[in-house]
């Protein structure tokens, strides 16, 4: 059994999403993973079984999570709920997203602050639309670290042939989508088989559990291995100094590194690495907030995505981007609506809807449509009000991927593919 020890000084932090169709027992795993890490108090584990008793319900792992009286009552996670625990080696907080399609903008927000991602299958119900879906929906928010659970194992008796056949078939659909999950997991979530301690019903896998795949993940995978991106957040001015806050998207920052301010193209030398009631450090690396004092004090502005001379952003109005689309009202060519791409935001306008495509099937329904429905995923071209800093998704996906936003709610993510050249007129 994996152990835990709570005196803990590890500052390192791994977030991961649960997500997946609708019961397939999503936050049962999260519930029984807290429970038996020991990070839920008996009280509140005392206060949701009385809550069960009282509506006459048999206790379930997942309603420690559901914490609004409507998904207690409907059955499903409706909202986003993160949670907290930490191991030997580091801290971890736990996204439970929801599956019903209806709330795929919420498992999105949700999924796209993870470093790690676990996709539930049922392995009685087998692989569903959702399932395929939200697959997609991780390859497009740049999530690499994905292992595959297979749950509710002890629905089919533990069997062997079950999950290598759940195994074969998603792991064609994943490799269609340029998905490569690092493993299959066959647990029973609601047993706790391979969830903290691995389970003596499956003797045939000889993997790790749940928690021992999640110890061996990386905080933030290669991202600091990835060119320097550090999109502007806001400008603090204190005493004479101007602080230019952001997150550190990708790469790293020293000391003495010149930086050019894209689209602006500013530049100036790092002076100063400052960190929130912390020692002043040499050189910062991906995932971190920081703010950067400059040795000249030139005018930057949110939005701006600070990168090394030698290794800038892309510059343009106009790029060709692959969009998953979540409005009730269709996406339209001629269409406008408020992009963000990091901390940018911009006004656009569909130029062209080059093919649509469905999203579980990822079969291609028209070409050169005029408008995108819900749930379908297009590949379109965006022209912007003005020039924007962006990379391209392969590259840099923290700086490729963007939302689309009508009436003050997000309608649609996707991720640039590349920058498109305006063509002169003749």
């Amino acid at each position: 059994m994996e152990t835990l020890d709570l005196n803990l000084t590890s500052t390192e932090t791994l977030k991961f999403v649960m997500v997946g169709h609708v019961d397939h027992g999503k936050s049962t795993l999260v519930g029984r993973l807290l429970s038996e890490t020991g990070f839920i108090p008996d009280n509140k584990i005392a206060h949701v079984k009385k809550v069960c008793e009282d509506q006459g319900k048999v206790f379930e792992f997942a309603f420690l999570l559901d914490g609004l009286e409507e998904e207690r009552d409907q059955g499903i996670t409706i909202d986003v709920a993160q949670m907290f625990f930490r191991t030997k080696k580091r801290n971890y907080v736990v996204i439970d997203a929801p599956g019903h399609k209806e709330f795929l903008k919420n498992m999105i927000s949700g999924a796209s602050n993870a470093d790690v991602a676990f996709l539930m299958i049922d392995a009685e119900e087998g692989i569903q639309e959702q399932t395929q879906r939200h697959a997609y929906i991780l390859s497009l928010l740049g999530i690499k670290q994905i292992a595959i659970v297979v749950n509710k194992m002890d629905l089919v008796k533990y069997s062997e042939k079950v999950f290598n056949d759940v195994v074969t078939t998603y792991t064609k659909y994943l490799a269609s989508i340029n998905v490569k999950p690092r493993t299959f997991i066959p647990i029973s979530a609601y047993h706790g088989d391979n969830v903290v301690q691995k389970s003596v019903n499956m003797p045939w896998y000889q993997g790790e559990s749940i928690l021992g795949v999640l110890e061996n993940f990386a905080t933030h995978d290669d991202r600091s291995k990835l060119a320097a991106r550090f999109p502007v957040q806001d400008v603090y001015k204190f005493d004479k100094r101007r602080i230019i806050a952001g997150r550190l998207e990708s790469g790293t920052i020293s000391i003495g590194d010149e930086i050019i301010f894209m689209p602006s193209g500013k530049s100036t030398k790092v002076k100063t690495i400052e960190k929130w009631n912390a020692p002043m450090p040499m050189t910062v690396v991906a995932g971190e907030s920081i703010g950067l004092t400059m040795e000249d004090q030139i005018f930057v502005e949110r939005g701006e995505i600070g990168c090394l001379k030698s290794n800038k952003t892309l510059v343009s109005d106009r790029f060709s981007a692959n969009i998953f689309w979540m409005g009730n009202k269709h996406l339209e060519k001629g269409g406008k609506y408020i992009l963000k791409v990091a901390t940018q935001e911009v006004e656009c306008v569909v130029e062209a809807i080059l093919k649509v495509i469905n999203s579980s099937t990822l079969e291609e329904i028209s070409k050169n449509s005029h408008e995108v429905a819900k749930n379908e995923v297009a590949e379109i071209i965006l022209s912007t009000k003005k020039p924007i800093a962006f990379d391209t998704f392969d590259e840099i996906p923290e700086t490729g991927r963007f939302v689309l936003v009508s009436d003050h709610d997000v309608r649609g993510g996707g991720i640039i593919l590349k920058n498109v050249e305006h063509v002169s007129a003749i």
